[in-house]
C-alpha cells in the first residue's frame, strides 16, 4: 500500500516567543497542514513545541526532525518520547538522528563516535522500551541494566531516521518507518528515496526543506548563501553533497571556509547552488518547488521558512499551506 501523502511545516517559529505562537499553530490546522515538525540545533529542545501544539491544534500529527540520538540517554531518550506519545495518542512521529560533530561533540561535550550504530541502537532499544518491556542488553555503543518504562503509551509512535547517505537511508526504511531528509534538491531526491522504498514501499520520507517566499532573489540568495556555508560545511553534509555530485560546485566554498574566509566562502556558492537547495521565489512558486519533491518520492514535505521580515508570518503561512 503506498504512503499517505502529508503535508507539514516546520515550527517553532523564529522571532517569536515559544508562548505566544498558539494562534499560528491553530492557523496551521485551519489551513489544510496535516503535520508540525520540530527540530533541535541551537533553539529550543525537540519536544516542548511539539507538547504545545498537541493542546493548541489536537489534529496535527506532531513530528520531530530530528532529536540526536547522543544528547539524551536511552531511558531518559524512551521517557521523553513515551511522554509526548502519551499525550498525543496516534499522532506522534517520532524522528532521531545522528546530528554533527558540533552540536554532539563541539557543543554537548561528547564524542561523535560510531553514528550509524548509536542511532540504530537507539532504534531498537527504543521499538523494545516503549513496549513496557524490561531491558536489559549490551548494544554496541551503549548498555541498558535493568530498564522498565513506567509510562507506556497507550499507542507505539512512529520511529523515523534522519539520513543522508545510503547505508543511513538503508536503515530507515529496514529499521524504521521511514526516513527524515535535508539540504538536497528536488532532483536530489531521486537518488535518495530509492534507497529507502527499496526496504519497504510503505516507508515514510519526510524534508526539510528551506523557504523563504519573497520575489528579491537575491535578498532571498544572501540569506540561503548564509545558511548554506554554516550547514554545508560540517563534515556530515560536505560528504553528503559530495555523494549527490555537488563536490566540485562547492570545493571553492570549502576552501574559503577552511581557510577562514567566512565572507569568501559565501560568495563562491553558486547561485545554482543555491536555487537548487533552497526555495525561493513568490509563494506559488514556493509550493509548485515543494510540490517536485512530493513528485520525485517526498511524502511529507516540512517547509521551513526563513522569514525575510517583510510579510506577515500568519499571511505566509497561509500563502504556502496546501491547495
Amino acid at each position: 500500500m503506498a504512503t499517505e501523502r502529508r503535508y507539514g511545516i516546520t515550527i517553532p517559529f523564529d522571532g517569536r516567543p515559544l508562548h505566544a505562537q498558539a494562534d499560528l499553530i491553530r492557523e496551521i490546522e485551519d489551513v489544510g497542514y496535516t503535520d508540525v515538525w520540530s527540530s533541535e540545533a541551537g533553539g529550543g529542545d525537540g519536544f516542548t513545541p511539539l507538547v504545545l501544539t498537541s493542546v493548541w491544534a489536537p489534529k496535527l500529527r506532531l513530528g520531530s526532525a530530528i532529536i540526536p540520538a547522543y544528547t539524551r540517554g536511552p531511558a531518559a531518550m524512551a521517557q521523553s518520547v513515551a511522554a509526548l506519545a502519551d499525550a498525543a495518542p496516534g499522532r506522534v512521529a517520532f524522528g532521531i538522528g545522528t546530528s554533527s560533530n558540533v552540536i554532539v561533540e563541539r557543543w554537548n561535550g561528547i564524542p561523535f563516535e560510531k553514528p550509524y550504530q548509536r542511532v540504530r541502537d537507539m532504534v531498537r532499544f527504543l521499538r523494545v522500551a516503549l513496549t513496557g518491556e524490561k531491558v536489559s542488553e549490551d548494544y554496541e555503543t551503549f548498555s541498558v541494566k535493568g530498564f522498565r518504562l513506567g509510562l507506556v503509551p497507550e499507542q507505539q509512535p512512529k520511529i523515523l531516521i534522519a539520513a543522508l547517505r545510503e547505508g543511513m537511508l538503508r536503515l530507515a526504511g529496514r529499521e524504521g518507518d521511514g526516513a527524515i531528509i535535508n539540504w538536497l534538491s528536488a532532483e536530489d531526491v531521486k537518488q535518495v528515496a530509492p534507497h529507502v522504498h527499496g526496504q519497504g514501499e510503505d516507508k515514510e520520507i519526510v524534508a526539510r526543506i528551506f523557504v523563504i517566499p519573497t520575489a528579491d532573489a537575491e535578498t532571498a540568495r544572501g540569506i540561503g548563501r548564509f545558511a548554506m556555508a554554516a550547514y554545508l560545511s560540517v563534515p556530515v553534509y560536505r560528504q553528503f553533497h559530495e555523494w549527490l555530485g555537488r563536490g566540485e560546485q562547492l570545493q571553492p566554498m570549502w576552501d574559503a571556509w577552511e581557510a577562514g574566509d567566512r565572507k569568501a566562502a559565501l560568495a563562491a556558492i553558486p547561485d545554482s547552488v543555491v536555487d537548487d537547495l533552497i526555495v525561493h521565489g513568490p509563494p506559488e512558486a514556493c509550493r509548485e518547488h515543494i510540490e517536485r519533491y512530493m513528485e520525485n518520492g517526498v511524502t511529507c514535505p516540512a517547509p521551513a521558512i526563513m522569514h525575510t521580515g517583510g510579510a506577515d508570518l500568519s499571511d505566509l503561512i497561509r500563502a504556502l499551506a496546501p491547495s
